[in-house]
C-alpha cells in the first residue's frame, strides 16, 4: 500500500477533517496541484473551486469540496488547507446558486463604487465557480 498523506481542512470556525489519505488535488492561484505524501514543503494561495481528496488510491471516486479561497500549507506533517469557507459539492443547492449569482451580477452592473464594484465582481467569481463546480 502506498504512503498516506496527512490532510487537515481547516475553516474559520472549526477543523472539518483530520485524517490520512492518498492524494489531494488543490484549485490553487497558479493552477490546480496535487499533493502526495513526501511531496516537497511550499504554501499557496487558493482560489474558490474544488478539492478533490483520493482516501486510498487513484481509482478511488475522490470526495469533492467547494473551498472559497484560503490557502494550502504543504509541510513535514503533510497537507493543511486553511479555507475561507467549505461545502461538500453535493450539498450545493445549484437554484440558489443560480439566483444569487443572477443578483450578484446586477448589483455589479449597477455598482458605482468602486471598493463596491471589487467586493461584487469577488462576489461573482466566487458564485461563478460554485456554480461550475456544481455542474460537474
Amino acid at each position: 500500500m502506498a504512503d498516506l498523506l496527512h490532510f487537515e481542512l481547516v475553516s474559520p470556525e472549526k477543523l472539518l477533517r483530520s485524517d490520512e489519505v492518498f492524494m489531494v488535488v488543490v484549485p490553487g492561484a497558479e493552477g490546480d496541484f496535487g499533493v502526495l505524501a513526501g511531496h516537497a514543503p511550499f504554501m499557496s494561495t487558493i482560489r474558490p473551486g474544488a478539492i478533490l481528496v483520493y482516501p486510498t488510491g487513484l481509482n478511488d471516486t475522490p470526495e469533492r469540496v467547494f473551498i472559497d479561497g484560503g490557502f494550502a500549507e504543504v509541510g513535514a506533517n503533510g497537507l493543511t488547507i486553511l479555507a475561507e469557507s467549505a461545502t461538500p459539492v453535493a450539498d450545493i443547492a445549484v437554484d440558489a446558486v443560480i439566483a444569487d449569482l443572477s443578483l450578484a451580477r446586477e448589483k455589479l452592473r449597477l455598482a458605482t463604487d468602486a471598493g463596491e464594484q471589487r467586493t461584487l465582481g469577488a462576489q461573482v467569481a466566487r458564485l461563478e465557480a460554485m456554480q461550475a463546480v456544481a455542474a460537474n
